[in-house]
C-alpha cells in the first residue's frame, strides 16, 4: 500500500476508491520512531509507502477572531483538527524551489499537508508577531503559529 503526495491511498498500484475505506485505515495508521508507517491488523502488520504526509488539509474553519481565534483544519479523511499547542503547524521549503510546504500535526506522529488554499486562507488571516524578530503568523487557541519571517520581505524606504 502507499499513499501518494496528494493522499491518494493506493493498493497494489490502484487507488482505493471507497472512501469510506480509507477512513477506516487511517484511523489505525501508525508511524514508528523510524518514521515508518504501518497498518497495524489482528493477524500483521502492512508496511505503508508515504510519498509526503499521510493527510492533506483541504479545509480551514476559523471561530472568533484576533489572538482568541480557534483555527481548525478538516482533513481529506474528514478529521477535523484544532491548531494548538497539542496540533502544531509547521512550515519547511522546498529544497529545490523554496516554496513554503506547511504542515500541521494530527495524532500519533501522523501530519497533514496543508493544500495551498489552506495556506493562502492561514496567510489571510496573518499577522506580525510581537517579538523582536520580524515573523508573520497566526494565532490559534492562545498561540502564535509562525508562517515565515518578515524581514527582508518589505524594502526600507
Amino acid at each position: 500500500m502507499r499513499i501518494d503526495r496528494n493522499g491518494t491511498w493506493y493498493y497494489r498500484g490502484s487507488p482505493i476508491g471507497r472512501i469510506a475505506l480509507v477512513k477506516l485505515f487511517s484511523t489505525v495508521l501508525r508511524r514508528d520512531s523510524d518514521g515508518i508507517y504501518w497498518l497495524p491488523t489482528p493477524v500483521e502488520n502492512g508496511r505503508i509507502e508515504v510519498e509526503d504526509a499521510p493527510f492533506i488539509g483541504v479545509e480551514l474553519i476559523v471561530e472568533g477572531q484576533g489572538r482568541n481565534q480557534i483555527i481548525s483544519v478538516r482533513t481529506n479523511v474528514d478529521d477535523v483538527v484544532p491548531l494548538d499547542d497539542n496540533h502544531a503547524l509547521r512550515v519547511a521549503h522546498d529544497s529545490a524551489s523554496g516554496a513554503p510546504r506547511p504542515y500541521m500535526y494530527v495524532r500519533k506522529g501522523l501530519e497533514a499537508r496543508l493544500n495551498r488554499a489552506v495556506y493562502y486562507h492561514l496567510v489571510d488571516l496573518g499577522e506580525a508577531g510581537d517579538g523582536e524578530e520580524a515573523t508573520f503568523g497566526v494565532w490559534s487557541s492562545g498561540t502564535f503559529f509562525p508562517l515565515g519571517s518578515l524581514a527582508g520581505a518589505i524594502p526600507e524606504p
